[in-house]
């Protein structure tokens, strides 16, 4: 690929994608040895990652007593990929990615044992928190473009779907698992402990990268150091709206829809009066629907722009229910389907950006959807924890939620006019079916 010139005159890409057919099942991805390896040492630092974000959320309300300090510590960890989130994604289309991973998974590490020192020798204080927070977050500026992309490498075109979802399934497997572990962990013996564990689950991965088989990878086109890559990388973007709409969406829903470590927190410690045991009960609840929605996504194989708009009209509807829920049991059984929706959401754009991404872009543009996704968390953090805290978490969680489906709903109406799709109502097999279908075949019909 040319540097030089627009991405919208770029060449097809050069990879060694396999076009065999495949029968598409749930764990396909997971017959490829290198992808298993994979898998494998990510279920466990994702178990210490999720121990660590529960530890940490419940020490910074420990220590402040706050939910807008909570807001403001998700917001730190995640402004890095609102400021870099791009130059990120230049850099992992420039660089190999093993390589580049073996470098950010071992700062991840390193960040986790700090502040368990800090933590178990009793020095922790809120600014501690804070800053182990942000570096996280600049690592994972280049960390999160570079694991996104190499799937690909891992598994090839064929079983690029697949294995995001399952990537997904794997990190809310960890969710399930981790929040558990940690409300136990923290009641026990305290956050310091939860911290060491973080840092130490790291060895996995690293372990799993060094046993690769190299020669297994289907490698793709690293993009020379050259001017313009940044603004080329937008360009690409901006004449797609099968890329830019749903980026839009996971945006609206990312920033202000994924608050829960604030939601949460503040319903166990304002609403039903609980402790550290019941928050990560309920984060482990969500979980379980978010693992129900990736498997979901696993066996469908294909990401629609419809099941998009559809699961986060739903996300956002569910997220204003949960917030008026009357009991602690109505809320929690709420969080399952309002955990699979949002992951169905998430799991959906990231496949339908990749599958629509030239590889030699896919870096790029995949920094552009977790900044858009992710980096929209300083912005909304802090503003839904100060609603949280002002109006209480009932208004704060409902508020978020009616913006989510209001953006849904807007973003649905213009993919259906980019699309020149007409609504069709009707039967199938004794039951009401709806679905867009494009004019010409409406007009057919009739």
């Amino acid at each position: 690929m040319s540097t030089g010139s627009g991405a919208d005159s770029a060449p097809a890409p050069t990879t060694h994608y396999s076009t065999a057919p495949t029968k598409p099942s749930t764990f396909s991805s997971l017959k490829i040895r290198n992808y298993r390896l994979f898998f494998t040492g990510q279920v466990v630092s994702n178990t210490g990652t999720w121990m660590q974000r529960i530890a940490q959320d419940w020490l910074v309300l420990s220590l402040t007593g706050s939910a807008m300090a909570v807001g403001i510590t998700t917001a730190l960890q995640f402004l890095p990929m609102l400021l870099f989130g791009l130059y990120g994604g230049v850099l992992v289309d420039r660089l190999p990615k093993r390589p580049l991973l073996f470098f950010t998974q071992s700062a991840m590490g390193l960040t986790g044992l700090a502040l368990a020192v800090l933590t178990l020798t009793g020095h922790v204080q809120v600014w501690h928190v804070y800053l182990t927070a942000f570096v996280m977050g600049l690592v994972t500026v280049v960390d999160n473009p570079a694991r996104q992309t190499f799937v690909s490498e891992m598994v090839g075109k064929d079983q690029l779907a697949n294995a995001v979802s399952l990537n997904s399934a794997n990190f809310q497997s960890a969710r399930l698992i981790g929040p558990a572990v940690a409300g136990v962990a923290i009641a026990a013996v305290g956050s310091g402990y939860a911290f060491l564990f973080n840092g130490l689950s790291f060895i996995a991965p690293l372990a799993s990268l060094a046993l690769m088989r190299t020669s297994e990878l289907h490698k793709v086109v690293t993009t020379p150091r050259a001017k313009g890559q940044l603004k080329e990388g937008l360009r690409y973007v901006a004449g797609r709206p099968e890329l830019v709409w749903p980026i839009v969406l996971v945006g609206f829903i990312g920033t202000f829809g994924f608050n829960f470590p604030i939601w949460l927190s503040a319903f166990v410690d304002d609403v039903f009066h609980a402790g550290a045991g019941t928050y990560g009960m309920l984060n482990s609840l969500m979980a379980a629907g978010s693992l129900a929605g990736a498997l979901l996504a696993a066996r469908r194989g294909t990401a629609r722009l419809r099941v998009l708009v559809g699961a986060a009209m739903a996300f956002g509807l569910l997220e204003v229910v949960a917030a008026l829920a009357p009991s602690f049991w109505l809320f929690a059984a709420l969080l399952v389907p309002l955990g699979m929706f949002g992951l169905t959401v998430n799991v959906t754009a990231n496949s339908s950006v990749q599958m629509a991404t030239d590889p030699v872009m896919r870096g790029r543009v995949m920094a552009l959807f977790m900044m858009v996704f992710t980096g929209g968390t300083p912005v909304g953090a802090p503003l839904v924890g100060w609603v949280t805290d002002t109006y209480g978490v009932r208004v704060g969680m409902a508020s978020a939620g009616l913006v989510a489906l209001a953006a849904a709903t807007a973003i649905g109406v213009v993919l259906a006019r980019v699309g020149d799709l007409r609504l069709r109502l009707g039967w199938h097999r004794g039951h009401p079916h709806v679905r867009f279908v494009p004019r010409e075949q409406m007009a057919a019909a009739a």
